[in-house]
């Protein structure tokens, strides 16, 4: 009947019996699923549509039976019964929906019911399950925050047969108990003993604080001297249902004819038959027979926590439906809205966790499918009339908003803080500091911070610490794949320069300052731009290792070598004088012997420095935040600096050299381009070393790949560039014309 709620539709139902017996909760749970009048798994033989959802919640037992296998077929499932934090794993159970809210502000509210009256001395009774447990460790935790003793603790069992030996135990530990204030919690199953003990073994003078399915334990007081006369019981605020009161008040078998349900229920309650029920020899019912005025123990007027749960399920529901079929409809042809088909799997009720639906023109209840904080209990006060009718009245609420005055010199510190005490003032007051780096404070008011461990760092709030993240300069890291296929591009090139040379070896400006040198440095050159590859990817011993050895030797051959030709151009040129000793050291082939000279001395300082202290893989902790970077230590920083100036000293002491040999004469001198290129290596490695004290981290390990890469670019460029310039595009010039 409402225009925006499923206009012109009809929600069905079909009604099944929650057995107190796994095998019977799964049988029927089967049955439905299957449609048949055996359990078909995996099939489903029903001609008409699949039902949506479930409403279900007798127990948070039963629904968790029927919820592992209503997940199998994506089916979901709404519960109606007491919230229960099993239910609540979204893992276990995905499709599972609790209406009621959480208990977790009870024990605060039942404490302050017992503070209120001054009841220090209490007696618990609490169901033997995991529920049960974790409602006795907050229950205990605020009675011994505000001074309240317990007497006796009692574990109820889930009981399946009456008057059993534990149950006639149970039953006279209840009535010797010295505490007159008894607190009762537990599922329908575990109060039967308790319903049972309190009719048949009358424990009078004894006040019940109760929370649980209620409206079972109260149908049983049936005369005013019960046990539970003037307890009280706590139960989740309900809100008004519009029209409910009247509903009740005027419902007539004859305005649904079609349901079979009122003629039984109008024979239960009221011993006779509604006109027109084919009831036999029962006498008819007077016209104005109506819930109202229903004798007995049963209060048809008041609904039940089950009753206003399943109502907002439904209505919870009704709306996903209604969304669903609407964008359904949107996206569909004309031929879906004319006959909408949701299947079970479709329904997702965690798209709308948090709905609105309208009941009156004056009042929104605003309802989530999940109840998560709702810190607000009605309390009732069960009475007994005369007549044998058993009525909850409410005589208050429990509510947590409401704020208590503060008197405080210092507002508490959250998380993420400590406190430090204020010279000169008392102990009370303090200031909140936000935790240093590195540290965190996971409770409130905390004292000290506590430091995470080596591999962890705190989250930016302070409170907790998170794992770090293992780093390094990978090949798959967009710099690192640039930098490894920069040294492999300039590798070839340089392969490729060496075959130009090969190729062109007897033109003069190939056989010019020597021939076998130019090989030796082009294929130097080629090592040191194929070494910088052991500084990208995952530091190990044997990287950390070669590290050293391989950029020590390869860049002292390579200057050892411009040294060498350096030295070959002064030679050649400066001694000219048949006859004379110098000119007998460059026909005797003497430079060639400043290589091993000098690469011996660079070997002898990494043997050195393997031998008292290598290199080994090590982890940086703190130049990035939240990252734990994997390097290689360097070991000895000496022989680092000694092998890193031993090749500097070298490398400065061949550009002195070609530079005084810039201006000697003569068509192919390669004086000059050989002190650029010292001149270009030179200063990269200035520049290193101010750069590689001022990172840490990956950038460092970059710095130094890009330090070689650059100084060996600039070696093979400014010396062998104007070479090949002239061997593939001039060739008339490398002739030259006496």
């Amino acid at each position: 009947k409402d225009s925006h709620l499923l206009p012109n539709l009809t929600l069905g139902f079909q009604v099944y019996n929650a057995f107190s017996s796994d095998q019977f909760t799964l049988w029927s749970t089967l049955l439905w699923l299957s449609g048949k009048m055996e359990p078909l798994p995996n099939y489903n033989c029903q001609k008409q549509t699949k039902s949506a959802a479930v409403i279900a919640g007798t127990t948070s037992a039963f629904s968790a039976e029927i919820g592992t296998l209503l997940e199998l077929y994506k089916t979901p499932q709404v519960s109606y019964g007491p919230f229960d934090p099993m239910l609540s794993d979204e893992d276990q159970f995905p499709s599972l929906y609790q209406m009621a809210p959480k208990d977790s502000s009870l024990a605060h509210g039942m404490v302050s019911l017992l503070l209120h009256f001054g009841w220090t001395w209490v007696a618990l009774f609490i169901s033997d399950d995991l529920k049960g447990e974790q409602f006795l460790r907050d229950l205990k935790a605020e009675l011994v925050k505000n001074g309240i003793c317990v007497a006796l603790t009692e574990k109820l069992p889930d009981t399946k047969t009456m008057y059993g030996p534990s149950d006639i135990a149970f039953m006279s530990r209840i009535r010797v108990s010295s505490a007159n204030v008894h607190i009762l919690h537990g599922e329908a199953g575990t109060l039967i003993t308790v319903d049972l003990a309190a009719e048949f073994f009358l424990t009078t003078g004894k006040v019940w604080i109760m929370a649980a399915k209620w409206d079972i334990v109260t149908s049983e007081m049936n005369h005013m001297l019960h046990s539970f006369h003037g307890s009280f019981s706590f139960s989740p605020h309900k809100g008004a249902i519009p029209g409910f009161q009247h509903f009740l008040k005027t419902v007539d078998p004859s305005h649904y004819p079609e349901d079979f349900y009122f003629p039984k229920l109008w024979l239960h309650l009221f011993h006779c038959s509604p006109a027109g029920s084919l009831c036999g020899k029962i006498s008819n019912c007077p016209e104005n027979t109506s819930f109202e005025i229903v004798s007995g123990v049963i209060d048809m007027l008041t609904m039940s926590d089950s009753s206003y749960f399943i109502y907002n399920a439904v209505y919870a529901l009704a709306h996903v439906l209604h969304n669903m079929l609407i964008q359904k409809s949107e996206m569909g042809s004309s031929e879906d809205t004319d006959q909408p088909r949701l299947l079970p799997w479709q329904v997702k009720l965690s798209q709308y966790q948090v709905m609105h639906w309208k009941l009156t023109a004056s009042m929104i209840i605003n309802a989530q499918v999940s109840f998560g904080h709702m810190p607000h209990y009605d309390i009732h006060n069960a009475v007994n009339f005369p007549a044998g009718l058993g009525l909850l009245v409410k005589v208050g609420d429990a509510s947590l908003s409401p704020q208590t005055p503060r008197s405080v010199c210092s507002q508490g510190c959250g998380l993420g803080f400590w406190k430090v005490p204020q010279e000169g003032r008392p102990v009370c007051c303090f200031a909140c500091v936000f935790c240093p780096e590195g540290h965190i404070s996971n409770q409130t008011d905390a004292a000290q911070c506590v430091p995470c461990p080596t591999h962890e760092y705190p989250n930016s709030e302070r409170t907790r610490c998170l794992p770090k993240v293992v780093t390094f300069l990978a090949y798959q890291d967009p710099l690192g794949m640039a930098l490894a296929c920069t040294a492999l591009c300039l590798s070839a090139l340089t392969a490729a320069v060496l075959g130009v040379f090969v190729r062109h070896q007897h033109t003069p400006i190939v056989k010019a300052n020597n021939r076998a040198l130019s090989y030796i440095l082009l294929i130097s050159l080629t090592f040191c731009f194929l070494c910088s590859l052991l500084f990208i990817g995952r530091p190990n011993t044997a990287t950390c290792t070669l590290q050293p050895i391989a950029f020590g030797l390869v860049f002292t051959v390579a200057v050892s070598t411009v040294l060498a030709k350096t030295v070959t151009v002064i030679l050649a040129f400066k001694v000219t004088a048949p006859g004379r000793r110098m000119r007998r050291l460059l026909v005797s082939g003497a430079p060639n012997f400043i290589i091993p000279s000098c690469s011996l001395i660079q070997l002898t300082l990494c043997g050195v420095w393997l031998g008292t202290s290598p290199p080994f893989v090590d982890s940086d902790t703190h130049s990035e935040h939240g990252h734990i970077i994997i390097t290689c230590n360097k070991g000895s920083v000496t022989a680092f600096y000694c092998g890193l100036g031993y090749l500097g000293s070298l490398a400065l002491g061949t550009f002195m050299v070609a530079f005084l040999a810039r201006n000697l004469p003569d068509t192919f001198n390669e004086a000059k381009f050989l002190t650029f290129s010292m001149l270009v290596f030179c200063s990269v490695w200035l520049t290193f070393l101010p750069v590689h004290h001022s990172t840490k981290g990956k950038v460092m390990v970059v710095v130094e790949v890009f330090s070689i890469l650059a100084s060996s670019a600039g070696l093979l460029g400014c010396i062998f560039a104007p070479k090949c310039y002239i061997l593939l595009t001039r060739p008339e010039e490398n002739w030259p014309h006496v």
